[in-house]
């Protein structure tokens, strides 16, 4: 059976952050992933965890000014530094919280640099990132994102991306696949997962269109968690949608899905 995990940016909003870890237990989730911990001390947070039971399953990379607009800053020629001095951060934090991957948004293409420019700008942060997580002990996740929601996203299709780390030449660089992401620039979710489950450490799903919970909309998620089932994914699943109503009120999905 498939473990899910809350995302708490997404999930249970209707509480202070803080407060959505124990909203998240209370409606049975065992893991729990946002977007960033870096507004609260690791003490904040660890003391939330440990007191509702939960694991840390993943956060992201400092990704610049989320609130002017930007996405990441992976793939920004003029940012390297922030870029790498972010890595650390996001050790600290993950070493303190016991979270074993940490993910990185490529970022959106700023204007003037070239396809070329933003691509190696990737391939070096990620090689210099994969490394310095893996002597923490934490492995470093990319993912793709679509490019209808965030236009001009550098990171947007599965082959992309495992083309990319190959050139980065790590085994300490993994795949985020979300289905909801994927369904909208590729589609055929299931042979892909397959295809490269070996390369794939975290899911994440919302469903198509509203990126609303599944059972809302065409993806035919019942479906996804046999099939990850058979296949013996054992990773977490991350719970990264907006609730059509409340999100108390839109779990039956969940109740369904764990049988």
């Amino acid at each position: 059976m498939p473990k899910f995990a809350a995302n708490l940016s997404m999930l249970f909003t209707e509480e202070g952050f803080l407060d959505r870890f124990k909203a998240a237990a209370d409606a049975g989730f065992k893991g729990v992933e946002y977007l960033f911990p870096y507004d609260y001390t690791p003490d904040e947070i660890k003391s939330r965890l440990d007191a509702n039971g939960l694991t840390q399953v993943l956060h992201n990379l400092p990704a610049g000014d989320w609130a002017a607009g930007e996405r990441g800053i992976a793939c920004h020629p003029d940012r390297v530094e922030e870029f790498r001095a972010g890595v650390d951060k996001a050790i600290d934090y993950a070493t303190a919280l016991g979270c074993k991957q940490v993910n990185c948004l490529a970022g959106i293409q700023p204007a003037g640099v070239s396809d070329e420019q933003a691509h190696r700008t990737l391939v070096d942060n990620l090689r210099y990132a994969a490394g310095k997580l893996e002597a923490a002990g934490i492995l470093l996740l990319a993912e793709p994102i679509n490019t209808r929601d965030i236009p001009g996203f550098f990171l947007n299709r599965t082959e992309q991306a495992l083309s990319i780390f190959d050139e980065v030449g790590s085994d300490n660089l993994k795949l985020q696949y979300d289905i909801y992401h994927m369904q909208i620039m590729e589609g055929d979710l299931a042979p892909t997962i397959e295809k490269h489950l070996d390369r794939i450490a975290h899911v994440q799903l919302a469903d198509n269109p509203g990126r609303h919970e599944p059972g809302t909309g065409e993806i035919n998620y019942p479906f996804l968690f046999s099939h990850l089932d058979r296949l013996g994914y054992d990773g977490w699943i991350g719970c990264e949608y907006k609730p059509a109503s409340t999100t108390r009120e839109g779990l039956g999905w969940l109740d369904q899905a764990r049988g």
